[in-house]
This record gives structure tokens, C-alpha cells and sequence, in this order.
């Protein structure tokens, strides 16, 4: 008999599950078609505006074994080529908006749709015009850059922080997404913002589908997405990341 985990809504917004159900179920799809053996997501069983009822993982501690079979099977997943970036919907990055659309230049979509939006939420209006003003500094160096060192557009899962991954015997099993078609390294970035995964993840990814040579810099400025978001979600213990993050992309990019 299969069981079944069932989320509330507390978001506030009405389509928060509707479109957490439509992320999973673009993920499991292309998994499946892909025939990718290593990763899987839970199907949904029923889903409104108030509860989304999903199959239940009965999950364990990973093994190093395990860890790397993630970092496989996400390879697997960033290596088919997309169209566009972004998503035809919006969808939500924890308790925020996050807006999306469909774009032909990565660069554009991520200062746009992800920096300078999350900027655009911060309700202290000095701090926000330090942060737009910095951004504005940078933007077409950041844009060129960003276009420059990304393969094409991948299936990302968009918030993939350890506790968004299950494991049991057979799969890694991808939960909570904020999916869109992005540059693969927003995922790996992500993994390594609150822990991250053992040295076997990395290993295993990279035999598959090495990272490129600007991974080190686009991680600084992919997770300043997510520390901007933690700001606007839980206040002044993120601040510092965000104020060195836009410090950073001022050494980097402006000569």
C-alpha cells in the first residue's frame, strides 16, 4: 500500500503548490525520459490550493556511495540541452516570488530575473539603492561574463540544499524545487552554500560532466542569489554575506 506525505500550504501565496506539483512533475518526466537510473522524485498523488499530497520517501542517511550516485545522475540531468532559460511560469525560491519568463541570454536572465529582483524586494530603501546601484555597475560586465562561461540551458532544480534530496536503496530523490532551464552550476553552487555533499558528490559529478574553469567565480555570484533571498526571508544574520557578495562583483567587475 502506497503512503502518502501531504504539505500545507503556509506560504501566503494560493499557486504556491500548484506550481511546487508542476516543478516535480517536470523534473520526473524529463528523469524519465531521459532514462536517467540514478535520480527520482516523488509523484503526486493529489494537489490544490491548500495541500499537496505526494508519495512518501522512506529515506535514510546517505552513504558516500549514495552521494555520489546524486552527483551522476545530476550530471546526467544537466547534460540535455534545453531551448531558453527561464520558465514559461513563475514560481517560488522558499517563501519569495521567483520570477522567470523565457530568455536566449543567460546573463540577462540572471542579473534580471533573479539579482536585481531579489534587490528590488529589500524594504530598506537605502540598503536596496547601495545594492541596485552596485548591480547597475556591473550589469554588462556581469551579463558578458555569465554568457561566456555557460554550456546551455539545463534543467535545474534551483534549490538544491541538502535537505532537499532524499535518499533510500535505489534513487536520490529530488524534492521541494524552484525549477527553471538555467546554467547547471546554479545547482552545484547551491550544494555548497549551507554543507554541502562529500568530496564523492563533486568527484562523481565531474567524471561526468566536468565543471567548467569559472566555477569558483560563478559560484560567489550565484549564491549571492540565495543569500539575497535568506535577507529578504530572515533578516540582518545574511546581511554580510550579501554586502561581501556585491563587494565582490565590484573588485571583479569594474575596471
Amino acid at each position: 500500500m502506497t503512503a502518502y506525505f501531504t504539505k500545507g500550504n503556509t506560504s501566503g501565496f494560493g499557486d504556491a503548490l500548484i506550481v511546487e506539483a508542476r516543478g516535480l512533475a517536470l523534473l520526473l518526466s524529463t528523469i524519465a525520459d531521459a532514462g536517467i537510473q540514478e535520480l527520482s522524485v516523488p509523484e503526486v498523488h493529489r494537489v490544490d490550493r491548500q495541500t499537496l499530497m505526494i508519495e512518501r520517501i522512506h529515506s535514510s542517511v546517505a552513504s558516500s556511495d549514495q552521494v555520489a550516485r546524486l552527483g551522476r545522475g545530476l550530471a546526467k540531468l544537466h547534460q540535455i540541452k534545453q531551448a531558453d532559460y527561464g520558465l514559461e511560469y513563475d514560481n517560488y525560491i522558499g517563501l519569495n516570488p521567483q520570477k522567470n519568463g523565457q530568455f536566449n541570454d543567460w546573463g540577462r536572465f540572471f542579473v534580471e530575473q533573479r539579482l536585481a529582483y531579489q534587490v528590488s524586494l529589500i524594504k530598506s530603501s537605502p540598503l536596496r539603492q547601495t545594492f541596485q546601484a552596485c548591480l547597475d555597475s556591473v550589469r554588462d560586465s556581469l551579463i558578458l561574463y555569465l554568457n561566456e562561461h555557460c554550456d546551455h540551458p539545463s534543467l535545474v532544480h534551483g534549490d538544491l540544499w541538502s535537505g532537499n534530496v532524499l535518499f533510500d536503496d535505489q534513487y536520490c530523490w529530488l524534492i521541494d524545487p524552484a525549477v527553471y532551464y538555467g546554467d547547471r552550476e546554479v545547482d552545484l553552487a547551491m550544494t555548497e552554500l549551507f554543507g554541502g555533499y562529500s568530496s564523492d558528490f563533486y568527484q562523481a559529478y565531474d567524471a561526468e560532466y566536468p565543471r567548467t574553469k569559472a566555477y569558483s567565480s560563478k559560484k560567489i555570484i550565484y549564491n549571492l542569489y540565495h543569500y539575497l533571498n535568506h535577507y529578504n526571508l530572515f533578516g540582518d544574520s545574511y546581511l554580510s554575506a550579501c554586502e561581501q557578495g556585491f563587494q565582490w562583483l565590484e573588485q571583479t567587475f569594474i575596471r
